[in-house]
Formats: structure tokens, sequence, C-alpha cells
């Protein structure tokens, strides 16, 4: 079993930054797309940014200019960078990971998963 593990949440004031990242507790061979998404209570979970495995971004009207995307291949890990964060940004955000394939162990072969979440992690933007 693979999972993902956000991390980097937590309370902010209006204007300040957070950067979330995501670790696979397993190595990755490979992945189609990778993402965040994030829900806000009463509301339904929306796309934040995603990047797909030749590094092409996609940001959701919520991130633009102001969030950025990145990944660590070496390190299994998936970044937010949030600047200039509002109250209207607080929510639990959410690790994705579309198409992935994790190393087997021991000798096995490689396995594939449709599609990961993580557990999430929370952003609070408060004064």
């Amino acid at each position: 079993q693979v999972q993902l593990v956000e991390s980097g949440g937590g309370l902010v004031q209006p204007g300040g930054s957070l950067r979330l990242s995501c670790a696979a507790s397993r190595s990755i061979y490979s992945f189609k797309t990778m993402g965040w998404f994030r829900q806000a209570p009463g509301k339904q979970r929306e796309l934040v940014a995603s990047i797909s495995s030749g590094g092409t971004t996609n940001y959701g009207d919520v991130a633009k200019g102001r969030f950025t995307i990145s990944n660590d291949n070496a390190k299994n890990t998936l970044y937010l960078q949030m600047n200039n964060l509002q109250p209207e940004d607080t929510a639990v955000y959410y690790c994705n990971a579309n198409g992935v394939v994790i190393v087997g162990r021991g000798g096995l072969q490689n396995t594939h998963y449709p599609e990961i979440w993580g557990q999430g992690t929370l952003v609070t933007v408060a004064s």
C-alpha cells in the first residue's frame, strides 16, 4: 500500500504564505499527474493546481498568480507554494496522484494505482 502524506498547513494571517508538501510513502516509478485540491466547509472539492509527469502545470482560477506547484521526483514529494493568502483560501488541502506506478519491494513487480488521495491538511487564513 502507498500513502500520500500532506504537511505544512496551519494558521496564517491574510497576505501571508505557506508551503504545503505531499510525500509519498514509497518510491514513485512514474505518474500521469499529481495535484492539489481543496475543500472549504459546505463547498465542493476544487482543483488548485496540477502537474504532469512532463512538467506541464495547470492552475485553477483560485491559484493563478498566487500559487506555484512543483515536484521533486528524487524525494517523491509534491509542493504547493501559496502566497498572498486570503480568508477565502481557508480549506482542507488534499494531495492527489493519478496513474501512479509504485516501485516494487524486494524484487516484486511494480504496482499501478489509478488514483491516490492524501488525508488532507488544514489551511486557515485569519487575522
